[in-house]
């Protein structure tokens, strides 16, 4: 292990990364089909056809006019969520628009999955190469994307969540495309730069906090070179390249844009900040409006829902390298590795600063920031790679480093565990809160996702016959449903009134348990003793 941390560069077997990439591929495609249907994918993929219907209605009218799918949805102007980025909806939207089971919409879903999952492979990779670019290490490069597979709640979004994950990835591409203009800025890389931040801006807003980001790296790599034959003219070259390619791409990427960049991107922008939903997040027991949301909202979720040795030894990694940055500048700003650390530092502070200046609206956690979850790792490791290179040959010092090792890998190992008994729910994963603590104070299903086992359980414990329900929420409810055989999804008919129906209670916001007046339990769906949906009968 110290022969690994000391050399400058390691390389592991060949076979290695495309092993640990590859093994990850059929992992997913083996658990693909066990998720159900998150609450957010109908309207994220109404999202995507409105600006499909927008683009092939000005490009291909009489195609469009034979798409029964795309006469059903709205046209792009005066659309409630047209200022949505739909660079990864569009050609989902196109999958669905030609397929030829169009209306089995539980084809069209698996389709979904599979292509969000493959987008987040691709973010891991991005990763990979970010902390390979950082370390100099294959193992330890590996090893940091190894951390984020054993993320729960991570890995369980990245079938899904096509907002958040799909961004996270996005971003990190950008991330990675960036260091790599660092190293060598040329017009080639900067183009490809360009790209990938124009990709992360067309699916979220906030890609556009890349353009800052590069531009003061680059500003400061023309004060101060990292490289004796730096070019000065190509810098600059690089940079014009950058920023034209960003506009023009992320345009280009964006329908919304289109009538009028400038206004729609800052009308996109300020809907972003405060965002239009009005509802409550329970938060440590109390009810909170979301758009008055105390400042330590993001933080929180995000210490009790990764694991606790991540995120002490992100902190580590931050305060040492901030430290190194107040007591030695030069030394830091003068090296390649130096800015990259200050990178990663900016990566995780910056949203959060800017999202509490801003007192932004966020609801369901912290996935709003989940983009910021790559820095989080790569300090992670960084604070690693310090404390060992601290024990050095002391004995003292090695045992504590030892130590401290093993606590990591048994976390690690538990982790492991705990996702596999959890699984496919790893949706509600809470690193250290004890089991009644979390449902006190903390939302849990919030994606709705757990509907998908309850219906499953119906179909199975009633398999002829009509099954009356009334849901709590509908919207998961009929997302799930159509995960279900067609002619299990026909057997269930809603009603608020019938008796003997089943009502199907979930936990989006309440703290504690759900109390019904009348009926009895039947069944439960619980994810390590958290319980996120119960079925009741009614009498």
């Amino acid at each position: 292990m110290a022969s690994l941390l000391a050399n400058p560069t390691v390389w592991a077997p060949r076979w290695l990364a495309p092993a640990f990439f590859g093994g990850l591929l059929l992992l997913g495609a083996w658990l693909v089909a066990d998720y159900g249907v998150s609450w957010d994918e109908p309207v994220d993929h109404l999202n995507g056809l409105v600006s499909l219907r927008h683009i092939v209605t000005l490009v291909a009218p009489e195609w469009a006019a034979r798409q029964p799918l795309l006469q059903q949805v709205p046209p792009l102007a005066g659309y409630v969520d047209n200022d949505h980025g739909v660079l990864f909806e569009l050609p989902l939207a196109l999958l669905h628009t030609t397929l030829r089971s169009g209306s089995d919409l539980r084809t069209y879903y698996l389709w979904r999955h599979m292509a969000t999952f493959l987008v987040c492979v691709g973010g891991i990779w991005a990763l990979y190469r970010l902390a390979l670019l950082r370390f100099r290490n294959q193992y330890l490069a590996l090893f940091t994307a190894l951390l984020f597979v054993l993320s729960p709640r991570m890995f369980a979004e990245s079938f899904y969540n096509a907002k958040d994950l799909v961004f996270l990835a996005a971003f990190t591409l950008g991330m990675y495309t960036l260091a790599r203009l660092l190293e060598r800025p040329t017009p080639g890389r900067a183009l490809v730069h360009g790209l990938a931040s124009a990709a992360a801006l067309d699916i979220r807003i906030l890609g556009s906090m890349l353009v800052p980001f590069t531009l003061a790296l680059l500003l400061l790599e023309a004060i101060q070179p990292t490289q004796q034959s730096l070019n000065r003219a190509r810098l600059g070259a690089s940079g014009a390249v950058y920023l034209l390619s960003t506009v023009g791409a992320g345009i280009a990427g964006w329908p919304y844009l289109w009538a009028a960049p400038l206004d729609n991107f800052l009308q996109a922008f300020e809907a972003m900040r405060r965002f239009r939903w009005q509802g409550k997040v329970l938060y440590w027991g109390e009810y909170e409006s979301a758009q008055e949301l105390p400042w330590h909202y993001a933080p929180v979720w995000l210490l009790v829902t990764t694991p606790l040795s991540y995120s002490l030894a992100a902190l580590g990694g931050l305060g040492l390298q901030l430290r190194q940055v107040c007591t030695h500048p030069r030394a830091v700003l003068g090296t390649y590795t130096g800015r990259l650390d200050l990178l990663f530092c900016g990566w995780l502070l910056g949203p959060l600063v800017l999202v509490i200046g801003m007192n932004s609206v966020l609801y369901d956690g912290w996935r709003h920031l989940y983009f910021v979850y790559p820095a989080l790792l790569l300090l992670a490791v960084g604070a690693g790679v310090r404390l060992w290179r601290w024990a050095g040959q002391a004995t003292q010092r090695r045992r504590i480093t030892q130590a401290i090792a093993g606590v990591v890998t048994l976390e690690m190992t538990f982790t492991v565990i705990r996702m596999a008994l959890m699984h496919p729910q790893q949706q509600v994963y809470f690193s250290f809160l004890p089991t009644h603590k979390a449902a006190q104070w903390f939302e849990r299903d919030y994606w709705g996702l757990s509907y998908r086992q309850g219906l499953e359980y119906l179909a199975r414990t009633y398999p002829q016959g009509p099954i009356l329900v009334d849901p709590q929420h509908i919207p998961p409810f009929e997302n799930n449903r159509a995960m279900l055989p067609p002619t299990d999804r026909q057997r269930f008919v809603v009603s608020e009134t019938a008796p003997g129906r089943f009502l199907l209670l979930d936990y989006r916001s309440q703290a504690g348990t759900v109390v019904t007046p009348t009926g009895w339990e039947v069944y439960q769906v619980t994810a390590d003793g958290l319980p996120i949906l119960s079925i009741y009968q009614h009498p």
